[in-house]
């Protein structure tokens, strides 16, 4: 590796003012990147990590935000070295997009929906090169083919909205590429991504990587994508750098409390553990604001957490001694996507299709897939939010299937759903307080508003909230927050089955440990089944004691959580597997031998 460095940063102070108080989002930090390098930024949300992107970007909206001390010095290919605090416009257009480049977590947002892929890749060519239209698009498609799109000249045609997550991500990887950068920011730019999408795109930008000898500077709050990528971890936490390192020491050896609270917090696929750690156990803050430690081990915590073979035993044999609260046989679901002349469907998306499972009272069931592979369908269509094609849904022993929506309305408290997003399925415009007293005041649940308001007010205390939330509205809140608002006002209508649709996939793994865990806190104490939908494999098996994977609509295997993982039976089930961020200290030491043989492949062309 070429130890030459390329960027140094240098006690860089950004903040954020208004009226009445200055905020340092990033406080006094200081680190180097060199030429064909990762470095990992981890931290939470607010933690100042995609705010030190922005700054090296010179992109920090001003007002409020200013950089206002320190230094970012880039040894540019055209400008030499230059402090890019000190930079002017000019000066940073030709850096801007040409020699760092960067890739947003929201590639549907960072796109224009009304240009095609090609023309939107293009016009980032034509700004920094001098080529012709026709050059141009040559080098497009060329760049698509190396970011391994299907059918490059077809998505050059293609609007954003007619391609998926996955591949808007790779054209926005083709642009960020398109000028051959010397750094690539690359802000959270899988979070959203399944976690095989995920694991192709982080080969895909370690090849690049290789190709262009780059320096990256990879942004998450993920440990496990850290491992099987980075050099070099830097860990923030409000603002400031707590910890940085090269991978291997920061995994085996994490020295500060809150790097510690982030590894454990992670659901393992090893053992299985009655609860997450989450960072609270090693870090907890005072009243007046200071920070203690908490001076225990990683192996500490997680010793007394973990559950026994034995005790796995025991629950599910009272469990499945049961008559299901749930049956459903031979559902399909189809969307008709073609039509005929006389309005009669040609063809249809089958995104479920013959799926036949149980559900006992007080399990979580597991449903997990890539995206488009029918779970969330299949969770909508069991509570009748999607009406069925054929088949038939039992709900304690009465055939729900046929039954009109004024029928449905007596059902309707009793399962409940708690959904991906909790900002769009909250009204903006009602605070939290009338949101979670609205489903009491259709099902008619207590005398009156009084004695509603009081109920509200014990269901979000009982969510970790407090009273005075109950006045604030949704964008008052964090994304946990609102999760947790989403919980109180499905809780509110006293259900006994509650469908969980994605509904820690957009959090901080910290964050995710905390709902996961009220999560199973409720349901001990109200005796909930859950149906637990998500992406995320090592999520779904802390959370579940069956699991269904699904493919095209199929289930693809069935069974019991832990033996699945320990012995799955599809070649489905083994790639979702194999794909996850595992972050165990054998992945790392494999990561860095793949590196180490990837460099000096390209140095010995």
């Amino acid at each position: 590796m070429d130890n030459r460095k390329l960027l140094e940063i240098k006690n860089l102070v950004t903040e954020f003012r208004s009226e009445d108080d200055v905020v340092k989002a990033v406080n006094n930090i200081s680190f180097t990147l060199n030429k064909g390098e990762t470095i990992g930024v981890v931290g939470e949300s607010g933690s100042g990590k995609s705010v030190t992107a922005l700054s090296v970007m010179r992109l920090i909206p001003n007002p409020p935000g200013k950089i206002t001390g320190g230094e970012i010095i880039f040894q540019s290919p055209s400008l030499g070295e230059i402090d890019l605090v000190g930079a002017t416009e000019n000066q940073m257009r030709s850096v801007r997009g040409n020699e760092i480049a960067m890739i947003f977590q929201e590639p549907m947002t960072s796109l224009n929906p009304v240009f095609t892929c090609g023309d939107q890749v293009m016009e980032a060519l034509l700004l920094h090169q001098k080529l012709s239209k026709q050059e141009a698009k040559e080098k497009t498609i060329q760049l698509f083919k190396e970011v391994q799109l299907p059918r490059p000249e077809k998505i050059f045609d293609t609007y954003p909205h007619q391609i998926s997550g996955g591949q808007k991500q790779r054209v926005m990887i083709a642009m960020a590429m398109s000028c051959n950068p010397s750094i690539l920011v690359a802000d959270e730019p899988t979070t959203a991504l399944d976690v095989t999408v995920q694991k192709t795109i982080l080969e895909l930008m370690l090849q690049l990587q290789q190709t262009h000898n780059m320096g990256i500077m990879f942004i998450t709050h993920d440990l496990g994508v850290i491992a099987e990528l980075a050099d070099k971890v830097i860990v923030m936490y409000k603002g400031k750098i707590v910890e940085q390192g090269p991978v291997l020491d920061i995994f085996t050896n994490p020295q500060h409390p809150y790097t510690k609270g982030l590894l454990a917090c992670r659901p393992t696929l090893g053992k299985r553990l009655k609860w997450l750690p989450t960072v609270s156990d090693f870090l907890k803050e005072n009243e007046d604001g200071s920070m203690q430690e908490i001076n225990k081990s990683v192996d500490d915590v997680l010793s007394n957490l973990v559950v026994t073979a034995n005790e796995t035993a025991e629950k599910h044999n009272k469990l499945y001694k049961q008559e299901p609260l749930i049956k459903v046989e031979n559902l399909k679901t189809y969307f008709p996507i073609n039509k005929g002349m006389f309005g009669k469907a040609k063809e249809y998306v089958k995104a479920v299709d013959d799926v036949t499972f149980d559900v006992y009272p007080g399990e979580t069931l597991g449903l997990v897939g890539e995206s488009g592979c029918g779970k969330t369908t299949l969770g909508r269509t069991i509570l009748k939010l999607v009406e069925p094609s054929s088949g038939q849904i039992f709900y304690k022993g009465r055939n729900i299937t046929g039954l009109t929506p004024k029928e449905m309305r007596e059902y309707r408290k009793d399962m409940q759903i708690i959904f991906q997003d909790p900002y769009s399925s909250l009204n903006p415009r009602i605070t939290i307080g009338d949101a979670i007293m609205e489903p009491m005041q259709v099902h008619k649940i207590l005398k009156n508003d009084k004695e509603r308001k009081h109920k509200v007010i014990e269901l979000l205390e009982r969510v970790n909230m407090n009273e005075s939330h109950f006045y604030r509205y949704p964008h008052e809140f964090s994304g946990g927050q609102r999760q947790r608002i989403c919980i109180a006002r499905s809780l509110a209508v006293n259900p006994q089955f509650i469908i969980c649709d994605e509904s820690v996939s957009a959090l901080d793994v910290s964050v995710q440990a905390q709902v996961l865990n009220l999560l199973n806190e409720l349901k001990q104490e109200f005796g909930f089944t859950y149906i637990f939908i998500s992406h995320d494999l090592s999520v779904v098996k802390f959370m579940s004691d069956r699991m269904i994977v699904m493919n095209h609509g199929k289930i693809e295997e069935m069974g019991k959580s832990d033996e699945i993982y320990a012995n799955p039976n599809t070649e489905y089930t083994k790639k979702l597997i194999g794909a996850i961020p595992k972050g165990e200290l054998d992945d790392i030491k494999a990561s860095i031998e793949r590196k180490k043989i990837y460099r000096n492949r390209t140095a010995n062309a």
